[in-house]
Formats: C-alpha cells, sequence, structure tokens
C-alpha cells in the first residue's frame, strides 16, 4: 500500500486504470515524487509524466509491473525492462554489456544475475578477449 501522501497506480500503455487484478505499469504521484533528475532532461521527460487524475502534478514512472490484489494490497510482478535490484542498487545489464563491448578486442558481452552462491551476484561473459 501506499505511504501517506502518495498515490500509486497501476495503468496500461494508454495511461487506463488497470481493475483490480489486471497487471499494468506501476506509476508513484504525491508528494514524495521530485521534479525529475538532475541535468537530465530527456529521462526527466520520459519518466515524469503530467498526473492525469490531478492535473498540475506529475507522476513517476516506474518501469515495474504490479496489480491491485483484493484485499486493497499491491503485488509486484517483475519489470518491464531488464533492470536488477542486487543489495538495494538498480543496475541495468544492458549499460554494462555495452561497455564491456567498448573494450577492444571485445565481440560479445551478456550479463546475468546469478544466485548459485544464495546471494544474487552480476556475472558477466566476454566473447573475444585473448
Amino acid at each position: 500500500k501506499p505511504v501517506p501522501g502518495a498515490r500509486l497506480y497501476v495503468l496500461d500503455p494508454h495511461l487506463a486504470v488497470q481493475p483490480s487484478g489486471v497487471a499494468g505499469e506501476l506509476y508513484i504521484a504525491g508528494a514524495g515524487v521530485t521534479r525529475g533528475y538532475l541535468n537530465r532532461p530527456a529521462l526527466t521527460e520520459e519518466r515524469f509524466l503530467e498526473d492525469p487524475f490531478y492535473p498540475g502534478e506529475r507522476m513517476y514512472k516506474t518501469g515495474d509491473v504490479a496489480r491491485w490484489l483484493p484485499d486493497g494490497n499491491m503485488e509486484f510482478l517483475g519489470r518491464l525492462d531488464d533492470q536488477v535490484k542486487i543489495r538495494g542498487y538498480r543496475i541495468e545489464p544492458g549499460e554494462i554489456e555495452a561497455a564491456l563491448r567498448s573494450i577492444e578486442g571485445v565481440r560479445e558481452a551478456a550479463v546475468t544475475v546469478r544466485t548459485d552462491s544464495g546471494e544474487p551476484e552480476l556475472c558477466a561473459y566476454v566473447e573475444g578477449l585473448q
């Protein structure tokens, strides 16, 4: 459930409210939502949208997939992208793969999360290094 002063919306791609039990993207609005990303106007425009339910306010497009449960709680179902969270840090494996591919001699790179040791760990595979 949202913390006091926050509003949570589960919306479809057209920003229509999803009924209870139907998955959609999670948006957060209310007092705790910042104005945007520092020095990142394009990303701010992409992620911080006008709140259609409270004109003049903004809502944050999280990239999380969720649904409301009949008891009023929300269930987190995953992500729309490949972003992962390890030890509280949000990580974009695609950004790491791109950085690895920029290294001379690396033809291909793949980054995944492994849990063999019990704790989630990033694991990178590269092809082409001698």
